[in-house]
């Protein structure tokens, strides 16, 4: 049977119950072991990182914790990779 729910923050929760995880919790399943890597513009990266000046006309890689930490910036996918090679975390893709 199929039964539509009214309530939009209950159905939110079931379809994103990582959003609902203490920062504890979500350190227990691995988060602190997880990184995502997304190409990003300077444009938005100078909104978020203030302290460091990037081309707003370039494109660059961004790499992040899980948690939403930037780790690393880059201007080369070849940058990532060599940087992830001595680190230990999983790389999880962006759809």
């Amino acid at each position: 049977m199929y039964e539509k729910r009214n309530d939009t923050a209950a159905a939110d929760a079931l379809n994103s119950p990582l959003k609902l995880l203490t920062r504890a919790q979500f350190a227990a399943l691995g988060g602190d072991a997880v990184a995502y890597v997304r190409p990003i513009s300077g444009a938005i990266l100078s909104t978020m990182i203030t302290d460091a000046e990037f081309d707003h006309f370039s494109d660059y890689q961004l790499v992040m914790s899980a948690d939403g930490t930037p780790l690393l910036v880059t201007d080369s996918e070849d940058g990532v990779l060599d940087w992830l090679g001595d680190k230990n975390l999983g790389l999880a893709t962006l759809h």
